[in-house]
C-alpha cells in the first residue's frame, strides 16, 4: 500500500538528516495516515479510507464525507473516490426523489 493520501494526496517526502559535523544522511519524512472509518449519511455505511490528520480536519470541517465529496471537483479526486461520489450522489437522488414523492 503506497504511504500516499487518497485524499490531499500528501506523501512520503525527502531530505538529509544534519550531524553537528554537518555530515548529510539521507531520511524520508512520512505522512501522518491514519485508518479511519468515516460515516456517510447518504450511503448509510461506514467507509474506510486511509488518509492524513489534516484530511480528517478538512472532511470535518466541510460537514462530512458527503459534502467534501460532492462539493470536490472531479479532476481533484482519484479513482476510487470518484467512484464512493458517484455513489453518494445516486443515493442523495434517490432520496429526494422519495421524499418528494411522499
Amino acid at each position: 500500500m503506497a504511504r500516499r493520501c487518497s485524499v490531499s494526496g500528501k506523501g512520503v517526502q525527502v531530505g538529509n538528516n544534519v550531524s553537528h559535523a554537518n555530515n548529510k544522511t539521507k531520511r524520508r519524512y512520512l505522512p501522518n495516515l491514519q485508518q479511519i472509518s468515516l460515516t456517510s449519511d447518504a450511503l448509510g455505511d461506514q467507509v474506510r479510507m486511509r488518509i492524513t490528520t489534516r484530511a480528517i480536519k478538512t472532511i470535518e470541517k466541510n460537514g462530512g464525507i458527503d459534502a467534501w465529496i460532492l462539493g470536490t471537483a472531479n479532476s481533484r479526486l482519484p479513482a476510487d473516490l470518484k467512484r464512493l461520489k458517484r455513489r453518494i450522489a445516486k443515493r442523495a437522488d434517490a432520496k429526494a426523489a422519495a421524499a418528494k414523492a411522499a
